[in-house]
């Protein structure tokens, strides 16, 4: 977390810098003060704060790399990227800022405070694949524009502003991983759902059933894995770097198109390997114990429990079946 009060314009970059992007400021009135104020915090994809300046200013950036949103609370900020025209971004009108481009806000009002939202690329576009329950082959190119007076806009600026005061306490809840991670995802759904882009209306559709024999790349990729060796030690991190995606998004893969977590699809494919090879034995060329060892079950106890409710009688009474 950041938390500065300062009148030092080199602190400042510094400060700008550190918590969003390297930066170039210059006052348009060389006599102001700069009176600039820092109350930010990370929390994971997303970093979110409250900044002020009490001079007017000029800020360059270059290119951001990463999806901005500013929300003005008091004055406002003229601003450009790329080759677009002029922007202006008040309380009522955020502004919207592409990870590409070069950036300029030709104009920081003097006394402007604003609410700073700034959202790793990759995340937010793994979080948008996550949400469509599919991959997404061109970039999310937002408008530059959203209305935070109304509707899903503002009720988007709320949960920032809610957030920003909340890690201004230095014992709020923020700070907690069970509170901050929720939030995160409460942040990176609310801005797709609020802002215009080329996927907002499909996100805002009804889900319609999916396909039985439809599955996105990476479940199928972990799905193939499993079924190849489901005797092998795998946790849900490593099923998450063979599907070449992040855990969370791998668990809602495997709840919407196979119906269950990665670690429950793995214990029934080796609950069905062991019924095959019961099934296939002769008399006393093999124990219970040992298929169960040999698939991946170590525990007796709890295989012999999940044996049972899986196929409504006992491994040994599988095994001793004409």
């Amino acid at each position: 977390m950041l938390s500065l009060r300062t009148a030092d314009l080199d602190e400042a970059r510094w400060a700008l810098g550190s918590a969003f992007h390297p930066n170039h400021i210059d006052r348009l009135r060389p006599s102001d003060d700069v009176g600039a104020s820092f109350d930010v915090v990370r929390l994971g994809a997303v970093t979110v704060g409250e900044v002020g300046f009490e001079a007017e200013l000029r800020l360059r950036f270059g290119e951001l790399g990463s999806y901005h949103v500013d929300v003005p609370l008091t004055g406002g900020i003229q601003w450009r990227q790329g080759a677009r025209v002029s922007e202006t971004a008040t309380p009522e009108r955020a502004g919207v800022f592409q990870p590409d481009g070069a950036t300029t806000i030709d104009r920081w009002s003097g006394g402007c405070r604003l609410l700073a939202v700034k959202i790793r690329t990759a995340d937010l576009e793994q979080h948008l694949e996550h949400l469509l329950g599919r991959a997404v082959r061109t970039p999310v190119r937002f408008a530059p524009a959203l209305d935070v007076s109304r509707g899903p806009g503002l009720s988007w600026a709320r949960l920032v502003r809610t957030a920003v005061r909340d890690i201004q306490e230095a014992d709020g809840l923020m700070h907690q991983p069970l509170v901050s991670a929720p939030l995160q995802e409460a942040l990176l759904s609310g801005l797709l759902l609020a802002a215009e882009h080329p996927y907002r209306e499909e996100l805002s559709r009804p889900s319609a059933p999916t396909a039985p024999s439809y599955r996105p790349a990476p479940v199928k990729r972990a799905v193939d894995a499993i079924e190849e060796r489901p005797e092998h030690p795998f946790d849900t991190a490593e099923l998450a770097a063979v599907a070449r995606v992040g855990v969370r998004w791998l668990q809602e893969g495997f709840r919407r198109h196979v119906g269950m977590s990665p670690m429950a699809y793995l214990r029934d494919v080796r609950l069905r390997r062991v019924r095959d090879e019961l099934r296939g034995a002769g008399p006393g060329e093999l124990s219970v114990g040992e298929v169960a060892y040999r698939w991946g079950f170590v525990h007796l106890g709890r295989f012999a429990r999940s044996y049972r409710e899986r196929f409504g009688e006992t491994p040994s009474q599988t095994l001793q079946s004409p």
